[in-house]
């Protein structure tokens, strides 16, 4: 058996007995499958096979090799010359033709200079015999020979691993089972395979519209497929990769010996601690809800006078649909035959589904004042009761190609939008416009608070030159963050955006308006504005009457801390300028005496001076009282505005 998965893997399942005088199987597996192989192989015996018990079971494969698989004496990798095999096969004995037999062990190999220009360089092999060492040019030698059948066996090893790299690329999975004849055992795994396509062509010329799906295997293996059990999965289950078959060496630090009586630091890990609507299916008449089983008899072939009638009059034998867990498998019907490289369309399904031509407005492609051309669509009703996988559709209408579409996954009992062309006899457009408008006020301790509605207008005008009516729909995208005000409820909700269905008159013209609101909220406080600020607002017809009228009391206390504010600035302007006229007259006394007539003067200018700064001292306490009592009388009220 074998499962194709969406995901892009397939499950293989073997059963079978092992050969005569075998205790096991061997599996070829493509070296770049091998990680999977060993990630999710599993062997399961008939209890059975053995009156002791399960038997014993292990898998065996050759060891990875970076670069393939080398001889002895290839220490450096693969395909080194016989000169460097030998050097690192020193010690070992061999026979030699030279052109007489010589044995000996071999000693070294050196590479001199050759030739009569001293180009190029000529192997020497030196071999320690019971003569001594006997020096013999690689170029004189006929035939090797080792005497050790270890050796000789490791080389013949060696081969048949370079010999079935070199056919397939794969590596043989050993599975061995102890205990005698196993009986019957089945082996399993998951390795990559090409994941398998979905193509469908949709019929809409007579009164019922037709599905037909067909899958798109491909065997890229180098196996054969004869009469295996084929199914199909869709899903999208979790699927990796991870480096099982090259050894792993994990680095190890070099420690100091350990002092009698001194632990070893360490750290430990913490631990860790465990502890909008969706719009369904509108409802469809029986006639458009009729499904044929998906495991179908193939038709008898038509009438040759029929041959021009549409193939979904016809019929095949289609597939299997189950549940598989959070997947949907798909089971052909009749064991499938495929060679190795070899790439097949088979029947996938087969049924009547509902479905309703339409035509499809996009907002989201369409630019403002400019014309656009709605797609012609259906509305598709999955009554199969399979969940169909994502993939093209062939559109056939009036006995004849009517277009391409794309679906997504197509779950059962679920309606999809498809369009497959344009219709050049509607043309539409649209017109966006946006602006914000104050829908109440709020004051309170001093804050006033606007709140407010950016609203979202678009107009879509659409024109039908056809002389029949057009069912039609309009697809209008989300503004982030609004609520949909007009009209109230569309007929289906995206996650992106909103359908509406309307008739569009033949030869007449269709206006359709969608409003969208997004709510803004802005805070002021009333205590930190200026007169100017307090005036725009008071003077803003928006801002309800009796609103502006209290603004407008706040003005007006604003502008009595403003005139107590600049009499007490005029007092203290007064006083300073009193101030520096003393000190000059000061001056002048200390220049002429006190004793003096002139002094005399100075000293009665003094004392009157200081009797006025003293009156306008006075005055800018009393003026600064005025400033608190003003400012008071103004935070008091602003604060206990209520509206």
């Amino acid at each position: 058996r074998l499962s194709l998965y969406s995901s892009g893997v397939g499950f293989f399942e073997f059963q079978g007995t092992p050969a005569p005088g075998q205790t096991g199987f061997t599996l070829a597996v493509k070296l770049s499958a091998v990680d999977d192989a060993l990630k999710s192989l599993s062997v399961i015996l008939p209890s059975e096979a053995s009156p002791a018990g399960p038997p014993p079971v292990s898998v065996t494969y050759p060891l990875w090799e970076p670069g393939g698989a080398s001889l002895p004496g290839e220490a450096g990798g693969p395909n080194q010359g016989i000169g460097e095999i030998l050097r690192n096969l020193r010690g070992e004995e061999v026979e030699v033709s030279a052109p007489g037999p010589v044995r000996g062990r071999i000693l070294a190999v050196e590479y001199r200079q050759g030739g009569p220009n001293r180009e190029g360089q000529e192997v020497f092999l030196s071999l320690l015999g019971p003569g001594g060492i006997r020096v013999i040019n690689l170029k004189d030698i006929a035939g090797i020979s080792f005497s050790s059948e270890e050796v000789n066996g490791a080389f013949a090893a060696a081969l048949d691993r370079i010999r079935e790299e070199r056919n397939d690329g794969s590596r043989a999975l050993r599975i061995n089972i102890g205990g005698g004849a196993p009986g019957q055992a089945l082996i399993s795994y998951v390795v990559p395979a090409p994941v398998w396509k979905v193509s469908y062509r949709l019929d809409l010329s007579g009164p019922e519209a037709r599905l037909q799906g067909w899958a798109i295997v491909d065997n890229d293996s180098d196996t054969d497929w004869e009469n295996v059990e084929l199914s199909l999965v869709s899903g999208r289950p979790v699927s990796f990769i991870q480096n099982l078959y090259p050894p792993y060496h994990v680095f190890r630090p070099v420690l100091p010996l350990s002092i009698a009586g001194a632990a070893q630091a360490r750290t430990h890990e913490e631990a860790l601690a465990y502890g909008t609507a969706e719009m369904a299916p509108r409802a469809r008449s029986n006639a458009m809800l009729r499904t044929e089983s998906a495991v179908m008899d193939a038709a008898p072939a038509p009438a040759p006078a029929e041959a021009a009638k549409s193939w979904a009059e016809g019929g095949f034998a289609a597939a299997r649909g189950a549940n598989l867990a959070d997947q949907f498998r798909f089971t052909l019907l009749r064991p499938v035959s495929l060679g190795r490289r070899q790439s097949a369309m088979l029947p996938l399904v087969e049924a009547v589904i509902g479905a309703r031509k339409t035509l499809v407005f996009s907002g989201a492609e369409a630019r403002s004042g400019a014309a656009l051309h709605p797609a012609l669509g259906a509305e598709l009703v999955n009554s199969t009761g399979m969940k169909l996988p994502a993939g093209p559709i062939t559109i056939y209408d009036g006995g004849s190609y009517a277009g391409d579409a794309l679906i997504e996954f197509f779950p059962e009992n679920q309606s999809r939008l498809i369009s497959y062309g344009d219709d050049l006899a509607v043309s539409g457009a649209l017109t966006s416009s946006q602006n914000r408008v104050l829908s109440a006020v709020t004051v309170s301790r001093g804050l006033m608070t606007l709140s407010r509605r950016q609203v979202y207008e678009t107009v879509y005008t659409l024109r039908n030159s056809a002389a029949e009516t057009k069912r039609l729909v309009i697809e209008h995208p989300i503004t982030a963050g609004t609520a949909l005000t007009e009209p109230a409820t569309p007929a289906e909700r995206g996650a992106a955006l909103y359908r509406f269905i309307r008739e569009l008159p033949p030869a007449d013209s269709l206006t359709f308006t969608v409003k969208e609101e997004r709510p803004l909220s802005e805070e002021i406080s009333l205590g930190r504005l200026n007169i100017d600020s307090l005036l725009i607002y008071a003077a803003n017809q928006e801002i309800p009457l009796a609103v502006r009228a209290a603004l407008q009391r706040a003005v007006e206390l604003r502008r009595q801390i403003e005139t107590a504010q600049a009499a007490l600035a005029e007092l203290e302007t007064q006083r300073g300028r009193l101030a520096s006229e003393q000190n000059r007259i000061r001056l002048n006394l200390e220049a002429a005496g006190n004793q003096s007539p002139q002094g005399q003067e100075y000293l009665r200018r003094l004392s009157a001076q200081d009797a006025e700064f003293d009156s306008l001292t006075g005055q800018i306490r009393a003026a600064e009282a005025q400033v608190r009592a003003a400012q008071e009388a103004s935070d008091s009220y602003v604060e206990g505005l209520s509206f």
